[in-house]
């Protein structure tokens, strides 16, 4: 069945890249996505999949019921862009300005309609269900993870998987990570308000920018000083923004920036002292603050049980040493709130190669990956279902044979 499955989807390439670049054409923002999701169910639809639309609002979700009994299987892909300038020499190109897809969930999405097209033809042999979770809004807090979820998309599923195409690893290549896999991600915003003056004259007024540079390098002892060592943690300011002109000091300040970390202690430990830190610098001054700390995306935990069986598919479907152990990155992902719910991983598979000239990384204005990703996130997510809802009947001889 495999075999014919792979031969299948392999046959559904070049509808794959075509779709892929229709996506890369007509990017949409998260939170801002409507004719992305049509199209979504518009194929899965034609498949004769049973389809939910606006799940969390915009999400997507299709329903391949099996022909016997048996337990359900999640897949999930993301479709959102980023507000980001096209700059690659490419006939796909992004047609709308300002907006591309610079990571890659283009990518996700076509691959996971072609899985849903290649098992859908088999469904009565199925021995059990597959979800199909579309995901939007991926890039921006709160992100669409957690309003599908309570809008009933993990209901009745027993596991889930997903995948994430990386420019930095080369097409073939597949990396699998237990446990923490990427970080907790929050973000800050702290607002000064001092009292403006000309800049011949800065005893009448309290400078903002002054008490924004001394917090930008306070709060870097909170990582250095106040959290363990061995717990990893990164305080890092983004943006510091004040004043318009060259001799006049400004009224108020603007800092932004984020914070990951994998330990819930050392998470709440940053954000009260961001806080005591924004307080003590300014007030101390006589400026006043506000600090506002908003609580993202919890770290990505994968299931060790469901990476094993992730990372000893991929060794039949490519070369052993082809499958990596990734280091924890602190790099985030809304994934993590599917696996705080059902067992589940988190994958990467490689999209550089000479095809796309030179690498750049994720969120680049450059960025590209090699489309024949879609395949092997193909086979893992079929060789996964297929795995998981045989209870692990699929032998290693199955698999080799198709490599």
């Amino acid at each position: 069945m495999l075999e014919k499955l792979f031969t299948n989807l392999e046959s559904l390439y070049p509808e794959l890249v075509a779709f892929r670049r229709d996506l890369h054409m007509y990017p949409e923002l998260s939170f801002e996505e409507i004719t992305t999701p049509q199209k979504v169910a518009d194929f899965l639809t034609e498949l004769g999949i049973e389809v939910k639309t606006q799940v969390g609002t915009r999400g997507v979700v299709g329903l391949i019921k099996g022909g016997k009994p048996g337990k359900t299987v999640a897949l999930r892909a993301d479709f959102d862009a980023l507000p980001i300038q096209d700059e690659k020499n490419a006939d796909y190109k992004s047609r709308v300005p300002g907006v591309m897809h610079a990571c890659g969930h283009d990518i996700h999405t076509a691959a996971l309609l072609g899985v849903a097209k290649v098992l859908s033809e088999v469904k009565e042999e199925l021995e059990g269900n597959v979800v199909l979770i579309h995901q939007f809004a991926e890039e921006q807090l709160p992100g669409g993870a957690k309003s599908m979820i309570e809008d009933g998309c993990l209901e009745g599923v027993d596991v889930v998987y997903g995948a994430h195409v990386m420019s930095h690893l080369p097409i073939g290549q597949v990396g699998v990570k237990e446990g923490h896999m990427m970080a907790a991600y929050d973000a800050f915003e702290i607002e000064i308000f001092g009292k403006g003056s000309h800049g011949a004259m800065p005893h009448l007024g309290i400078d903002p920018v002054v008490l924004g540079s001394q917090l930008v390098t306070n709060l870097q002892q909170i990582v250095s000083r106040r959290v363990d060592p061995l717990k990893p943690a990164v305080v890092t300011v983004g943006s510091l923004n004040a004043g318009q002109v060259f001799n006049v000091i400004p009224d108020t300040a603007k800092i932004t920036g984020t914070v990951r970390t994998f330990d819930p202690d050392v998470r709440d430990l940053v954000e009260e002292s961001i806080k005591q830190i924004a307080k003590s610098t300014c007030e101390g001054a006589g400026a006043r603050v506000v600090c506002n700390y908003t609580r993202g995306y919890p770290p990505v935990v994968n299931h060790p049980g469901e990476t094993q069986r992730v990372e000893a598919l991929a060794k039949m479907l490519v070369a052993p040493e082809d499958v990596l152990h990734l280091p924890a990155s602190m790099g985030g992902e809304d994934f993590a709130y599917y696996l705080q719910k059902v067992p589940g991983t988190f994958f990467n598979v490689g999209g550089a190669s000479d095809q796309v000239g030179p690498i750049y990384p994720h969120h680049h204005p450059k960025f590209d990956v090699d489309e024949r990703s879609m395949l092997l996130i193909g086979k893992l997510f079929i060789s996964s279902v297929l795995h998981y809802l045989s209870d692990g009947k699929i032998k290693p001889e199955h698999m080799q044979a198709l490599k």
